[in-house]
């Protein structure tokens, strides 16, 4: 018997911060909106763009490493499989919802080009995004002792802010 397959990849920006939550049962449930840009030119020359929005569940460690580190226009590489669900609305209509439910998530933009506080509901253009800032490299010149923290320069504290994401000094700081 052939085995089927159900799944899906995609890139796109988040168009808000994700919403966490946890079931009765305390699994964490964690959804959010991803916005994939297409661009096209059609027969006569014109430029075409279309955003299509997916919605996003993502589960258990995944839901909590999600809440942690995504925020509204992050850019993000999902892959998952394609889930619909039906129930019925007061009226008894039946109502139906596709979703992507996450199995690995890649975060795309670097810390420097999210985009927290937007006011709109639709993910920036790249070229528009914030560019990270970048600091000089000093020459090495000589055995010299490192700064304290956790080697890489910056302070050995992390704040503890909601969806702000933090370096990872070493293997053991990695969430996954």
């Amino acid at each position: 018997m052939a085995k089927d397959l159900n799944k899906v990849m995609l890139t796109g920006h988040l168009g808000a911060d994700p919403e966490m939550r946890f079931t009765e049962r305390g699994s964490a449930v964690t959804t959010f909106r991803v916005a994939s840009n297409r661009s096209w030119k059609s027969t006569d020359g014109t430029q075409h763009d279309d955003t299509e929005w997916f919605r996003v569940v993502a589960w258990e460690k995944l839901a909590e490493i999600c809440n942690q580190y995504l925020t509204k226009g992050t850019r993000v590489y999902i892959e998952g499989r394609l889930q619909t669900r039906k129930w019925q609305d007061q009226s008894g209509q039946d109502r139906y919802m596709t979703e992507v439910v996450a199995q690995d998530m890649i975060i795309l933009s670097a810390r420097g080009e999210r985009v927290a506080g937007s006011d709109s509901d639709m993910p920036m253009e790249e070229d528009d995004m914030p560019q990270p800032a970048r600091r000089p490299v000093a020459p090495a010149s000589g055995p010299s002792r490192a700064p304290a923290g956790n080697g890489n320069g910056r302070p050995a504290s992390r704040a503890t802010a909601r969806n702000t994401p933090q370096p990872i000094g070493d293997d053991e700081d990695l969430p996954f």
